[in-house]
């Protein structure tokens, strides 16, 4: 069976006893926002207790509602197909991303792709081609990595001066630390 919608084919297959879209390419995925959500199988679901990464689908919740809906979804689809060269890769979904994949045409594409670059290097990958899942998922670490994380916390390590790693340690004395993204004890300006 086959629908057509005002720019977009949809093809649709059977399961038990009603009609399913088939989204086999990434401009299926793309065209979402000209599917009629009547032919939706369901418009909204939880974001945990899913078989699916729980921090993606808090990710798309974009209303922190504990539910994607459809407009989050479609919202979420059309950000990251906005991102690639080949919208298909949405669909064929590898076990890391290439970063040649990056449509870094853009300034948000090349944001990503500078970022993804980035965490490649701080995992001493600096020659990888491609970037997965498993690279970005401990982002305490990743951030552990890095001299400033963007916390307003200084920590010791982040000084490259010895006056200022001692004056570090010397607040951390006497006003108490606080604790980094990264887990390590730091100041912030109200601490100073």
């Amino acid at each position: 069976m086959q629908v057509e919608s005002a720019n977009h084919r949809w093809k649709f297959f059977r399961a038990g006893d009603f009609n399913q879209v088939s989204l086999t390419a990434g401009a299926d995925l793309l065209d979402l926002d000209q599917l009629d959500q009547k032919l939706w199988v369901a418009l909204a679901c939880p974001t945990t207790g899913l078989y699916f990464d729980e921090r993606t689908l808090r990710l798309i919740d974009a209303d922190g509602d504990r539910r994607v809906r459809a407009p989050e979804l479609i919202a979420a689809v059309k950000w990251a197909g906005s991102l690639l060269k080949d919208p298909d890769e949405l669909i064929r979904a590898p076990e890391a991303l290439p970063l040649d994949a990056i449509d870094d045409s853009t300034q948000a594409g090349a944001d990503i792709r500078a970022a993804a670059r980035q965490i490649l290097a701080l995992l001493g990958k600096q020659d990888a081609t491609a970037i997965s899942a498993e690279d970005t998922a401990d982002i305490a670490r990743l951030l552990s990595l890095t001299a400033f994380n963007g916390d307003g916390i200084v920590v010791e390590d982040s000084a490259d001066d010895e006056a200022v790693k001692a004056f570090i340690r010397d607040v951390i004395a006497c006003a108490g630390a606080e604790t980094d993204r990264s887990g390590k004890p730091g100041v912030s300006q109200d601490s100073i």
